[in-house]
């Protein structure tokens, strides 16, 4: 139960990071431009450490790194319905707009990040 409470508080705060990257101006326009993508990436990361129980660090990188390279490569496909879904908050904030090459390596960084904090960080906490 502890572990599964630190990785929805991680994801919490993955969401927060992101929106306040997305929504404020807080953060130096380097960060503004990049930490939205990093963390989405991190908060995806994170969930799937909630959903996968074993400790395995192969599948912990692939899947959220498949994950988010499948909702990158799905925003070239513009078909009407879906771009009214990304259209809106919610789905903008999920699927994304339009796809760019940049985003996978916002990804790849967020997920590098997020298990460097899980394996360093997370572990060592609840070890």
């Amino acid at each position: 139960m502890k572990r599964a409470a630190i990785y929805i508080a991680a994801v919490f705060v993955c969401i927060l990071i992101g929106l306040s990257s997305r929504y404020t101006s807080i953060y130096p326009k380097i960060l503004q431009v990049h930490l939205g993508d990093a963390v989405w990436a991190s908060m995806i990361y994170f969930g799937c450490k909630l959903i996968l129980t074993n400790d395995k660090k192969l599948p912990a990188i692939l899947y959220p790194l498949l994950f988010c390279c499948f909702i990158e490569f799905s925003q070239a496909y513009q078909a009407n319905w879906i771009v009214n879904i990304r259209s809106t908050l919610i789905g903008g904030l999920i699927l994304g707009k339009g796809f760019l090459w940049i985003d996978l390596v916002r990804y790849t960084i967020g997920i590098v990040i997020a298990f460097c904090a899980d394996n360093f960080l997370l572990k060592r906490k609840t070890g």
